[in-house]
């Protein structure tokens, strides 16, 4: 899973937990950090996953969503019910296009489109795994890596 070596650690996953922000944009390359000392970005790289929601928003510039003309992600819950949302897309973080945010940084036109109860079965790094590290357009975008990480 995670690598001892405590600079790799925080080097990969800082580049998951970014902040930016308008979240969907990809627009700009100025990321701040929710976490940042190494221990808390393990701790919840390795948190159980108790509960996923498979979410929609309107792409950036939009007022309405239709099919695949809209932005995916998914929304975790921790144990201690904390909720981030991992999500894909281009350019979104430094070393992996999948990322991990605080999901207080979500704004109000994200809708719920399915819940899955995972019962502490899978880690917040089962779904930035499932997510995958690069991004394409056509062939691996928002919403296959919210599917994927919601078919875990």
């Amino acid at each position: 899973m995670i690598t001892t070596n405590a600079l790799g650690v925080f080097v990969f996953i800082a580049a998951l937990i970014v902040t930016e922000g308008s979240w969907g944009s990809g627009k700009g390359n100025s990321y701040s950090y929710d976490l940042s000392k190494a221990s808390d970005l393990r701790k919840l790289y390795n948190s159980k996953v108790y509960q996923a929601e498979r979410m929609t928003r309107p792409l950036d510039g939009m007022n309405f969503q239709a099919g695949i003309l809209s932005h995916s992600g998914v929304r975790v819950t921790l144990a201690d019910g904390t909720k981030w949302l991992v999500h894909k897309g281009d350019r979104f973080g430094i070393s992996s296009q999948t990322v991990v945010v605080d999901a207080r940084h979500m704004s109000n036109n994200w809708k719920i489109r399915e819940i899955k109860n995972f019962r502490g079965s899978k880690t917040v790094s089962d779904f930035v795994k499932a997510g995958g590290t690069d991004y394409s357009l056509l062939f691996n975008n928002c919403h296959d890596a919210a599917g994927r990480m919601m078919d875990k």
